[in-house]
């Protein structure tokens, strides 16, 4: 099954931040399923259906709740629903506020009570949450549910609003505490109004033997974790939570017992409703987790040295070319030296990443400045970059920024005579489905007869190889009209590589 960028990449024209948005909403959306006790269905409209009058809806993610019975125990993802089989969704769309049907629907023989939640980003909604809930199996609306769904009903609101999840801080998010873990709720004021049976097993190893209900939570959680600096983090970090701010996970230890907390504000429609606190006890997931951490230090140490190897292959490379008196030779070994440090800058950013995925807006930023260096002393050309590549897996990098400085550097040796002013532009456009790359030129324009295809110069038939062979890509070079100059157009796909 395609994963939710593959499904948003093939059937919808969203742009990249509102691919980002969703998922990040589905980052987070676990913990309204097992909130509301309900199953979460994601959908987004199909493009070009509203222009052709069918108003169909396509399903691209699923969550189902840990709390309670799934009303799916079907994979809907994938799924293609009309606004007459489900007309909530589009009154979601076109009133962008929660719509709840009057009575329950059957599903597979089970009763279903369905609502739609849009999903805002700004002003537009680009996506819409179906929230089903199970009603097969009475509940009892204990002080735990009643507590539960109105945490629920309010995230629920700020999705709606626009104001969850936010962009940051993401980090940590899937490995956050649940709801099953420990869940504590704040009034405005900051005193617990709520704690679950989890959450106070937490507090009681950290050596509060008390009831947590009435407490101010975030004096009390700084008088018991031992450390003066964790104790004012994790203190501020719930403060900052009652004030609107979401916080990242944050690790305390107390009496040799570890809790992760997270605190997350409370404010549907804009209005201070207090804070969610999720707290888990993970002294023996601590354990388990160094073998691992020591597993990723080893991977972050082999790109590390992988990089060193190559800077010492670039500087020998440098060397030999300053004691080669051939002109030919030394500019050949100057390029080499170009393509090694590219690849070098990629490894140093992979030994600093934990997922081998690399901020690409980084690396472009680390080898422009390279590149007008070697620019100053043959011509005055500048180099600028437009837009976000945004972070990309390992085997894209490498061979993407290769291309990236064979091109640049292109422009340099042949659209500008030696002294002429002038201006490359790196312009990045990217999508759900596309990474679109152009680099421009305001130079002399392309020779006549210029087919890239037929081309002997060394670099772009790298280049060629590259995008076609690694990137499985396009790649097409034209004449600019106003002002003069050349283009070069790269676009990469972004889908999941099979």
């Amino acid at each position: 099954m395609s994963t939710l960028t593959d499904l948003l990449a093939e059937h919808t024209g969203l742009p990249g931040a509102a691919v980002d948005h969703l998922q990040l909403v589905v980052a987070e959306w676990q913990l309204l399923s097992d909130l509301s006790f309900a199953d979460f269905l994601m959908w987004v409209p199909l493009e070009g259906d509203e222009q052709a009058g069918r108003g169909r809806f396509l399903c691209v993610a699923q969550a189902r709740p840990t709390t309670a019975p799934t009303a799916h125990p079907e994979d809907a993802v994938g799924s293609v629903v009309t606004a007459e089989e489900h007309p909530q969704l589009r009154r979601a769309v076109s009133e962008a506020r929660i719509c709840r049907e009057e009575d329950p629907r059957w599903h597979l023989g089970v009763p279903v009570r369905r609502e739609t939640i849009p999903v805002r980003m700004g002003r537009q909604v680009i996506a819409v949450l179906s929230r089903d809930t199970n009603l097969a199996v009475p509940r009892v609306p204990s002080p735990l549910e009643i507590s539960y769904l109105g945490s629920a009903a309010d995230l629920c609101q700020m999705i709606a609003d626009g104001t969850f999840p936010t962009a940051e801080p993401s980090p940590g998010v899937h490995t956050s505490p649940r709801v099953g873990d420990g869940l504590i709720r704040l009034d405005a004021a900051g005193a617990v109004v709520f704690a679950s049976p989890n959450a106070l097993s937490a507090y009681h190893r950290m050596g509060h033997a008390a009831d947590l209900v009435g407490t101010h939570l975030a004096p009390l959680t700084r008088s018991l974790v031992s450390d003066p600096f964790d104790a004012a983090e994790v203190a501020q970090r719930i403060r900052s939570a009652l004030e609107g701010q979401p916080s990242m996970r944050m690790e305390a230890e107390a009496r040799g017992a570890t809790v992760l907390f997270r605190a997350l504000p409370l404010r549907p429609r804009g209005k201070a409703a207090g804070a969610l606190v999720l707290c888990r006890d993970v002294t023996e997931v601590k354990r388990r987790d160094r073998a691992l951490l020591s597993k990723d230090a080893t991977i972050r140490e082999i790109h590390h040295r992988v990089k060193n190897n190559l800077q010492t292959v670039a500087a020998l490379l440098r060397l030999q070319s300053r004691r080669t008196n051939n002109q030919e030779a030394r500019q050949a070994l100057e390029e080499s030296v170009r393509r090694v440090t590219s690849i070098a800058l990629v490894h140093e950013t992979l030994s600093m990443s934990v997922d081998e995925r690399v901020d690409l807006d980084d690396v472009v930023d680390r080898v422009i400045p390279m590149m007008s260096d070697v620019a100053v002393t043959e011509t005055r050309v500048a180099v600028r970059r437009e837009g976000r590549f945004g972070v990309v897996p390992a085997e894209v990098a490498t061979p993407l920024v290769m291309v990236l400085t064979e091109l640049v550097q292109n422009a340099f040796e042949h659209a500008y005579a030696p002294g002429q002013r002038g201006e490359v532009v790196v312009r990045a456009d990217r999508s759900a489905k596309w990474l679109d790359v152009v680099i421009c030129d305001d130079g002399r324009g392309l020779p006549a007869g210029f087919s890239l295809e037929r081309t002997e110069r060394l670099g772009l038939q790298i280049v060629r190889t590259l995008v076609e062979s690694e990137l499985r890509g396009s790649l097409s070079l034209r004449r600019r009209q106003q002002p003069s100059g050349t283009e070069a157009v790269l676009r990469v796909p972004l889908q999941r590589r099979r």
